[in-house]
């Protein structure tokens, strides 16, 4: 991906921040695994308790609507208070939740949860999805935890990391929850979410964060991070000062992001890109089981999946080189490049060459804009940004789900079907309900290969680039000192070294 000339040195979990980084990292990995098998497990077994569609898409649509509703305010918390007590008083509200939602279910009547109108069925479901909301300030924080905890030239490999862990979870909590529930449907769920999350809690307890105190980090705001002196790179405006009870803060954060040249275009790029990704998101599965059966359908995913992992693993061992905005922006080409081209023929390897693909760069893209916002952004604004665009990017994709399912059934199928289009290009392109998908896949694919090189060429693009470059990484002096044991019954934060490390890039 890069030249040898940039390439960073790898990364040592074995000592100093990086290993309590290692422990974070496996923290959040097993922790938004129970919770990603609450919320897969509870679809599956909605469904199969009432076989109401209805009910197993509303599930969906809450932890949507919920995920981009709290981005910003959990970011907050995860701002104002230090990290590793966010990460604790995350696991300790799924938990209780999830007991609540176990006491439940066990003075239910098992045959009240197969009334989609019982009160007690949308009680628990509310509650279950409550509770796995409540595991996001852990997602929000792990980035600022890769700022706090490793060094500037190496943190684009740990991102790729954060990636293969995320991707490991998501793979095998499509098994699980699925075993879990053919086992007792969610009695099994709840008891294993507990014990893990109460596991998570007692390891987490012995885990030692160097951090200084959150109103240290806001006196010292500055545009490079803490510690940043007039060279810094570029300030994003004056500060609202210490602002520990501010709470959201939505106009400070907003004034920040408009601050560095760039940033407003990089987060609404990736808004957009989601925005078109909901379109695949809303009929892959219809197209792909108009060329093969549900079973080689699923085991084509579990496999394609994978991919994810090995991506994540490749940014890892590779790096992303000096220029992330750059990479951010090529890989985005590929990967619309491959999803606009697949759907030209009517076959089930070259949508599985293109999601190949796709899968494989879609690390690297989600590693560059971390690398970028890790750089630009100052470290104790950082879970607000972060929050931020967690906000606005996933509000995108679910609004084209719900939108292009009609507009393709009642629009594009019948003009595909008898109507003008299968008149036009039929004769080759084929006509029917999968051709109609497939153009729906060409002109999405067409439309973010357009903007992704209208990005390239622009000078939003250069500005971003240039913040990139002229920032001073934030907290270098942390992520470079000595951590002191990992393990011990020590505090949860201690003064910085003080010791400031030179940037590398």
């Amino acid at each position: 991906m890069a030249g040898s000339q940039d390439a960073s040195p790898r990364l040592d979990l074995r000592t100093g921040t990086q290993r309590v980084f290692a422990h974070l990292l496996v923290s959040n990995a097993v922790v938004a695994l129970v919770n990603y098998t609450v919320w897969f497990a509870l679809t599956f077994w909605v469904f199969l308790e009432t076989r109401s569609v209805f009910a197993t898409g509303t599930v969906a649509g809450v932890f949507l609507v919920a995920t981009a509703a709290t981005g910003i305010w959990f970011g907050s918390l995860v701002d104002h208070h230090p990290k590793r007590t966010v990460l604790q008083a995350s696991a300790l509200a799924s938990a209780a939740i999830y007991a609540l939602c176990l006491a439940l279910y066990l003075v239910t009547p098992a045959r009240t949860f197969t009334d989609v109108g019982s009160w007690e069925l949308w009680v628990l479901i509310v509650l279950l999805m409550v509770g796995v909301i409540a595991g996001n300030p852990r997602m929000i924080a792990l980035p600022t935890l890769v700022t706090l905890l490793v060094p500037e030239d190496r943190r684009d490999r740990a991102n790729g990391l954060v990636g293969t862990v995320t991707g490991t979870s998501m793979l095998v909590t499509s098994v699980l929850s699925g075993v879990l529930v053919a086992a007792g449907g969610m009695l099994p769920v709840l008891l294993l979410a507990l014990v893990v999350l109460v596991a998570s809690v007692a390891h987490l307890a012995r885990v030692h964060v160097p951090e200084r105190p959150p109103h240290a980090a806001e006196d010292g705001r500055s545009g490079g991070g803490p510690g940043a002196g007039p060279d810094a790179g570029p300030d994003p405006g004056p500060g609202p000062g210490p602002d520990l009870g501010a709470g959201v803060d939505l106009r400070g954060t907003w004034r920040l992001v408009r601050g560095v040249p760039g940033l407003v275009p990089l987060i609404g790029f990736s808004c957009f890109n989601n925005f078109l990704g909901g379109a695949f998101m809303a009929l892959m599965d219809a197209y792909g089981l108009s060329l093969v059966s549900v079973q080689v359908w699923g085991l084509l995913w579990g496999g394609l999946s994978a991919l994810m992992i090995v991506g994540g693993l490749l940014v890892a061992r590779l790096g992303l080189g000096a220029r992330p905005v750059r990479l951010l922006l090529l890989v985005n080409v590929g990967a619309w490049a491959v999803t606009m081209l697949f759907p030209l023929a009517a076959s089930v390897v070259t949508l599985t060459v293109a999601m190949a693909v796709f899968m494989l760069l879609m690390p690297f893209a989600e590693a560059a804009e971390q690398t970028v916002l890790q750089r630009v952004v100052p470290y104790e604004r950082q879970g607000r940004v972060f929050g931020f665009a967690q906000s606005v990017e996933q509000s995108a994709a679910p609004l084209t789900a719900f939108l292009v399912g009609p507009l393709t059934q009642f629009a594009v199928v019948p003009f595909m079907t008898d109507g003008a289009g299968a008149d036009a290009i039929g004769a080759w392109f084929g006509t029917g309900q999968a051709r109609a998908i497939a153009l729906v896949f060409v002109v999405t694919g067409a439309a973010g290969l357009v903007v992704t090189v209208l990005a390239l060429a622009s000078p939003q693009y250069r500005s971003l680039s240039g913040s990139f470059a002229r920032a001073r990484p934030p907290v270098a002096d942390l992520a470079d000192a000595p951590s002191g044991p990992v393990a011990g019954p020590g505090p949860a934060t201690r003064p910085a070294s003080g010791r400031d490390a030179s940037p590398t890039a």
